[in-house]
């Protein structure tokens, strides 16, 4: 079982301790920002020391930023903690834990005081103390050892993602809620970055590369270790948004252990709605990656990109349409685009790819004409979108809907110019041993014996753009469409059965010496000349024509027979 593994079914059985003053829904309120505060217990406690004396020579003379600046430089990360306590001290005093709990936290720098704002951590702590709980939890966290040495980046996001999404099970959260398997992930950025292996050779390269629904800051990481794996000499500043209180706190102190933030603030990972709040409004990006919720409504956003849309057109974000309110996938493609940067070589600007995970609704929804139909109309007399990749079902742990990844870029290669490649990799899956949730099948890496290597034959399949087997080549003009209207002369069929007999007569009893002689003279076969019928029934020489008369769903030809005499007198013929 892997290290990481391990810890999470650690830190899960912790999360037992909870039961009884919280429900499984709301572990995560606990279980999320105290691993967070864990983890960076660990990264500082082997310059804990040094933090604490010079802290104690310079807070009379600097306070605020100026202060934490050269706290952080001592710690050697993009923060601190001038506390003096860490989780093995906390333990040392039962009796005031939750106040020393808290004065711990507020010891930190201020972008973490920050993250644990979001988190509303401290009426957690309350909580347990009340439940007499805190301890105990306190206590065995202090067990897990969480330094970067023992678990990786990689490995702590992994560990974040699948607290997650179990509390999502147990909240029983909806399929738009879910996170984006480590192997799609890998594909996605294998696919992005597959041309451009000599520009980020480059000594001295820095890329930037943006996630709108960043979520615990998944696809960031991955791209991150693939720039360090590949190419090390280059370096990719991650940026990133959510709207998700807990999220985007396990992203924003995730991204501060990682040093790599842009300017050492913190801002790098924001939190507010993509679609309403931009919080990267007027920037662009070399990459951008996303796996927006799927099939969720924007309804409570539909006033603000509505109107967006109108005064601002193409000049705004959702110039080329808005999709129907009950799916907002597309609302999010357009925000990514307005982030592209422009192709100029000379000032070394090249351009921006983008690669993003959508169910197959943005895909086919929408006839010609609809906001769906225009944003892809948009998108391909553009010339952006440059793959469609269909992924297998089953991939994704909150549902087993077939899911696809677009590729859309600025910079297509010249080859490429004008067509775009579907790939079918439906079938490239295996079935995993335990299923996790939804999540069946997996993508195989060949990292276990007799373990196809799907990915790799996936990027080949990719990169080599050529029609035949499981990858297509089409012309940009296959793909579009008008919708006619085709209209022609209504045709009828004639045909009576027992249950319409019924049903007529059920509503006009009075008609059944008519019926009775349409049936014996047309029979029970179908007609489908119903020019024929007509004609048959004129030629009756007792009756005339008289209007069809509609019942239920059914239409026939009603035709009024003469009555015949009874025979007494004053009796006469109805005509």
């Amino acid at each position: 079982m892997s290290t990481h593994q391990n810890h999470i079914n650690f830190i899960w059985q912790i999360a037992d301790l909870l039961r009884g003053p919280y429900r499984p829904p709301q572990y995560e309120r606990v279980m999320l920002p105290i691993t967070v505060l864990r983890r960076f217990d660990c990264v500082l406690y082997q310059t804990k020391s040094e933090v604490l004396n010079k802290y104690e020579k310079l807070k009379t003379k600097f306070d605020g930023e100026a202060l934490d600046a050269m706290l952080d430089n001592v710690a050697g990360q993009n923060f601190h903690n001038h506390s003096p306590f860490t989780f093995e001290k906390l333990k040392g005093a039962p009796d005031t834990i939750a106040k020393d709990l808290v004065s711990y936290i507020q010891g930190f720098s201020s972008n973490i005081r920050r993250i644990f704002e979001y988190f509303e951590f401290e009426k957690e702590i309350e909580r347990m103390n009340e439940a007499n709980i805190l301890y105990l939890v306190v206590s065995e966290f202090n067990k897990v050892d969480l330094h970067p040495s023992k678990v990786s980046n990689i490995g702590m996001g992994q560990i974040f993602e699948n607290l997650i999404r179990r509390f999502n099970e147990l909240a029983n959260e909806t399929a738009g809620d879910h996170f984006t398997p480590r192997e799609v992930i890998k594909l996605m950025v294998n696919v992005l970055f597959i041309d451009d292996g000599p520009l980020l050779a480059t000594p001295g390269t820095v890329r930037k590369m943006l996630d709108p629904t960043c979520g615990t800051g998944g696809m960031l990481a991955e791209a991150q270790e693939y720039i360090k794996e590949h190419h090390p000499q280059a370096q990719l500043y991650a940026y990133g948004q959510d709207y998700n209180k807990r999220a985007y706190a396990t992203a924003a102190s995730d991204m501060q252990i990682k040093e790599v933030a842009h300017n050492g603030t913190g801002t790098n990972i924001r939190f507010g709605d993509s679609l309403i709040d931009d919080q990267f409004k007027g920037e662009t990006f070399d990459y951008l990656i996303a796996n927006p919720p799927f099939g969720v409504d924007w309804k409570k956003q539909q006033a603000q990109i509505v109107a967006e849309h109108e005064d601002e057109g193409y000049s705004g974000r959702f110039g080329a349409g808005v999709p129907r309110v009950n799916d907002g996938a597309l609302l999010f493609l357009q925000h990514m685009v307005s982030k592209f940067e422009k192709v100029d070589i000379k000032n070394q600007k090249y351009g921006s790819r983008l690669a993003v995970v959508f169910s197959g609704s943005p895909l086919f929804s929408g006839g010609a004409g609809s906001g769906e139909s225009n944003i892809r109309r948009w998108i391909i007399e553009n010339d952006w979108l440059e793959a469609i990749i269909a992924l297998p079902e089953q991939m994704f742990y909150n549902t087993g809907i077939g899911t696809y990844i677009w590729i859309v870029t600025n910079r297509k290669k010249k080859a490429r110019k004008g067509k775009i490649q579907l790939i079918d990799a439906r079938e490239y899956y295996i079935q995993m041993r335990k299923s996790l949730g939804s999540k069946r099948r997996k993508i195989g890496e060949g990292k276990e014996e007799n373990e196809p290597e799907h990915m790799a034959d996936l990027v080949r399949l990719y990169g080599r753009f050529e029609s035949g087997g499981d990858s297509k080549i089409f012309r940009n003009t296959q793909f579009g469409y008008t919708r006619v209207t085709v209209e022609r002369p209504l045709r009828l069929r004639y045909q009576m059965t027992f249950d319409d007999k019924v049903r007529f007569l059920n509503a006009r009893p009075g008609l059944l010496d008519d019926v009775e002689r349409i049936d014996k003279e047309l029979g029970r076969e179908p007609i489908l000349d119903w020019n024929a019928v007509a004609k048959k029934n004129t030629q009756h020489p007792e009756k005339k024509r008289v209007p069809l008369e509609s019942v239920g769903n059914k239409t026939i030809q009603r035709h009024i027979y003469p009555k015949r005499p009874t025979g007494r007198k004053g009796t006469e013929r109805q005509k």
